[in-house]
């Protein structure tokens, strides 16, 4: 299934088919809440829309789609230089010998940077002259779970989604760490789905693309991360517990702007498009502050 958070006469979950969004306000009455239901609310979800009526059926037209966790109760965990190429334009641009990483890279994004999609991505020119773009494959925990063997971890994923990583490299290079940079109100588009993780039967055959104003700026896969899903979960939830609802990005591919010659920075009126194969495209256009 594809779940999605949507307001209509009121904010709910429902599920896509088609050009048409099916509610499932009664079977929770937000994501966070069908996440904590675990199988049994996907069971439920399932056959709800297999016997949903006209009067559970709502235009996809009529209604506006929200990131599908509006607001994370945790900040959203992030991979960085998880691309062997990526990793290297990071490395040119900074000026550093081209090494990878022996260890994911863990940084977070505050929930307040949470965006949705067709929302705006905002630009304060005040606050940052270095806006740069990421598309990254996302995947959303689904029960909770600590020291967790890579052996078991997929069974930890309840679904996947799209993160664009708007990133203020200004900032993340000034402070010499990738929270402030990456943590400004806005810039972290999320959506336009949860692709539900039975869909989803090898996430490494998804493919990633970004193109801005129609330019193909990152065309990759998930075959191409250094440390796959069940790497990153084993990693993270040594020693700290990973919970429903719990966002993990696990990072972008080569094709950045601060990785370009000359680099490139987005301005006010980009249109900015994140895609993954099956789950969907995030369009954002970039906004004065």
């Amino acid at each position: 299934m594809r779940l999605v958070t949507f307001v209509g006469r009121e904010t709910m979950v429902g599920a896509l088919r088609d050009n048409d969004v099916i509610s499932l306000g009664s079977i929770a009455p937000d994501m966070l809440s069908l996440i904590e239901l675990g199988q049994s609310g996907l069971e439920q979800a399932q056959q709800f829309v297999a016997r949903s009526s006209r009067a559970d059926i709502v235009p996809l037209s009529e209604v506006k789609l929200l990131a599908p966790i509006p607001r994370p109760r945790k900040n959203v965990f992030c991979l960085g230089m998880n691309y062997a190429e990526h990793a290297r334009e990071s490395m040119r641009a900074k000026g550093l010998p081209e090494t990878l990483p022996e260890h994911p890279v863990i940084f977070t994004k505050a929930v307040t940077s949470v965006n949705h999609p067709e929302a705006g991505i905002p630009l304060d020119p005040e606050i940052t002259g270095q806006l740069d773009w990421e598309v990254e494959l996302a995947f959303i925990i689904g029960k909770r779970g600590k020291n967790i063997k890579r052996t078991d971890a997929m069974q930890y994923v309840w679904g996947y989604t799209i993160i664009n990583d708007i990133s203020a490299r200004d900032l993340q290079n000034r402070h010499q760490q990738f929270f402030k940079g990456k943590s400004l109100d806005g810039t972290c588009p999320m959506g336009p789905c949860i692709l539900t993780a039975d869909e989803v039967p090898n996430p490494a055959e998804l493919g990633l693309r970004l193109r801005v104003n129609g330019v193909t700026k990152q065309d990759s896969t998930a075959a191409d991360l250094i440390f796959d899903i069940p790497t990153i979960i084993e990693t993270l939830s040594l020693g700290q517990t990973l919970e429903p609802g719990d966002i993990i990005a696990t990072g972008t591919p080569s094709g950045v702007g601060m990785g370009m010659t000359p680099q490139e920075w987005l301005k006010v009126g980009d249109l900015v498009e994140a895609e993954i194969d099956r789950i969907g495209v995030l369009h954002n256009t970039v906004v004065r502050a």
